[in-house]
């Protein structure tokens, strides 16, 4: 890994730069940072979102994907380098499974609503559709792993998943539920 910060206010981004881990400098609007911050936003969003109650394995799968994403930022970071690894997409699968077994099966569309946290995890998750665009977006201008694109499609449909474990999950024993889309289309076909 390049040089650990030991300064925050450092002043060499005043021109419209920032480094790389490899210490090059690119320019803060390529693509390469674009999905840097794109991750970044998702990591500080899953921050935000652990400061709700919710299940303890909730809990603990959620800060296990900060530190994956803090794995993917250090590999776009440095070009060329991996920290993402292939078992991290198998974990979100295998959490997928679990999960989507709790679950009922969907007969409608859902709003990205319910409570705080459930709509916490669908701003994650919409977060996560876009740093998985960005690091799209950079593969067509610079080869890539696999993984970061992999791990990010998978999370986002991870993060749909737990938004509506959280939909269920009530303090007060109570069983919670989705807020279904109210169609018109939908409501005439019945």
């Amino acid at each position: 890994m390049g040089q650990r910060l030991t300064q925050i206010a450092t002043r060499t981004g005043d021109q419209g730069t920032t480094g790389l881990g490899d210490n090059t400098r690119v320019s803060k609007n390529s693509l390469r940072v674009h999905a840097m911050g794109d991750v970044d936003e998702l990591n500080s969003q899953l921050g935000v979102l652990l400061c709700e109650n919710m299940p303890v394995p909730v809990r603990d799968l959620l800060v296990e994907m900060q530190h994956q994403l803090f794995n993917l930022g250090g590999e776009l970071s440095i070009p060329g380098f991996e920290l993402l690894k292939p078992d991290a997409v198998l974990a979100l699968d295998a959490a997928l499974a679990e999960y989507n077994e709790t679950l009922p099966n969907l007969q409608e569309f859902i709003l990205p609503a319910g409570s705080r946290a459930a709509a916490l995890a669908h701003v994650c998750r919409t977060v996560a559709r876009r740093a998985e665009r960005a690091v799209v977006a950079l593969e067509g201008q610079e080869a890539l792993k696999d993984t970061p694109r992999q791990y990010l499609n998978r999370l986002s449909d991870l993060l749909f998943v737990l938004a509506r474990v959280l939909n269920r999950h009530r303090t007060d024993g109570t069983l919670g539920d989705d807020v279904y889309w109210k169609s018109e289309r939908l409501t005439r076909a019945t």
